[in-house]
């Protein structure tokens, strides 16, 4: 049996609202209407510090995924970034608004721990103008999340004042590696 997992309702609060603004209310009511009534009731009333399954936001990535994945590959990284754009800055902006990218990495507050837990992510790796960072002690159980990760990760850095951003998943625990690794760099 997989660990109990949790996800603050500002991932699904996001989520929704992306799907509404990129796609429209009918690619909405499409990744809704697809689950159950119960679940879909508890994930339109999360407020933004509601601690919920994260196998629920799972279920409502996977509906969004079935309608938008065919027309829109990307969508899943556009929507972490507009997450942490839209939601994470409101939330969250003095953790996001750096001076630099280097500060946001070092901080002592963890961005990932105010979403999920248990788990974080960690910086393994730091060079000038570079990171690695690793996901310890949460089960991504789908590439979804690891592209919302890639997806907010970017946005994160462009915030934190880096230039020419650039994120890849350059290792997935889903494909067999011991951990999920993601390598940023910026100017």
């Amino acid at each position: 049996m997989k660990p109990a997992q949790f996800a603050k309702g500002s991932t699904v609060a996001a989520t929704l609202e992306f799907l509404r603004a990129d796609g429209g209310a009918d690619t909405l009511w499409t990744a809704l209407q697809a689950l159950p009534a119960d679940l879909r009731g508890r994930l339109v009333a999360a407020e933004p510090t509601t601690e919920l399954a994260y196998d629920d936001l799972v279920a409502l990535w996977r509906e969004a995924d079935a309608a938008l994945a065919l027309s829109d590959p990307k969508w899943m990284e556009r929507a972490g970034g507009f997450s942490i754009q839209s939601t994470g800055v409101q939330l969250y902006g003095g953790l996001l608004r750096k001076a630099t990218p280097e500060e946001f990495l070092s901080q002592s507050v963890s961005l990932f721990r105010l979403y999920y837990h248990p788990g974080d992510m960690i910086v393994v790796e730091q060079h000038d103008r570079s990171a690695v960072l690793r996901l310890v002690g949460f089960d991504s159980r789908t590439p979804l999340f690891c592209r919302r990760q890639t997806g907010g990760l970017l946005a994160a850095l462009t915030i934190a004042g880096g230039a020419s951003a650039e994120v890849h998943h350059v290792r997935c625990a889903l494909d067999g590696d011991a951990w999920c690794e993601w390598a940023l760099s910026w100017k």
